[in-house]
């Protein structure tokens, strides 16, 4: 598993490497949180550990609440894991409320901190694997919604479409898997 720690204080993140090297086979780690894009881009990233605040000249977690949007907003968005000196309940909702899986604050316990990234990491590929059987569920509904007003011969044609599409565009094996010959294939598809 792959972990991101975005804060700003370079020596949080010396300490969170440290913390966390035992238990996920990579850390990286940032200072500026406008990098997120960038590391998040390849999808190798399972949960990001995301400071609250980036300027000390304002401690209200409004630029983490910022970023964790915009990590939630990606297709495949890493669990988040939010982490603030200076947090409180309001705050953790409102994090908790755009997305973020688990909130901590510091100083931390690194048994519990490892708990939570674990859970939060356990919690979020639930979400994301009920997400695409949700997915599914709904294209095999809308193509059964769609077959419902289609003739006999576009019900074909859009099955022999299917098989060819499995095969690679190999009509040969298309035609094979549905136990029809080439050129009664080739017909199907020609009609439609």
């Amino acid at each position: 598993m792959k972990i991101l720690v975005i804060d700003d204080r370079p020596a949080v993140r010396a300490t969170l490497r440290i913390v966390l090297a035992d238990e996920f086979e990579a850390i990286c780690e940032a200072g500026d949180p406008t990098l997120i894009p960038a590391i998040l881009s390849p999808g190798d990233i399972d949960a990001v550990l995301l400071d609250m605040n980036f300027d000390t000249g304002s401690l209200n977690g409004e630029a983490g609440l910022f970023w964790l949007s915009r990590i939630k907003e990606m297709e495949k968005a890493p669990a988040v894991v939010m982490i603030t000196a200076f947090g409180d309940i309001p705050l953790a909702v409102e994090a908790m409320r755009r997305g973020a899986e688990d909130f901590i604050t510091k100083p931390w316990d690194n048994e519990t901190l490892i708990e939570k990234l674990h859970q939060a990491i356990r919690k979020n590929r639930s979400e994301h694997q009920k997400n695409i059987a949700v997915r599914k569920a709904r294209e095999i509904e809308m193509r059964d919604s769609r077959r419902r007003d289609m003739t006999i011969e576009q019900i074909k044609a859009e099955h022999a479409k299917e098989a060819v599409a499995r095969c690679g565009g190999n009509l040969s094996a298309a035609a094979k898997q549905l136990g029809v010959n080439r050129q009664t294939l080739y017909n199907i598809l020609k009609k439609e």
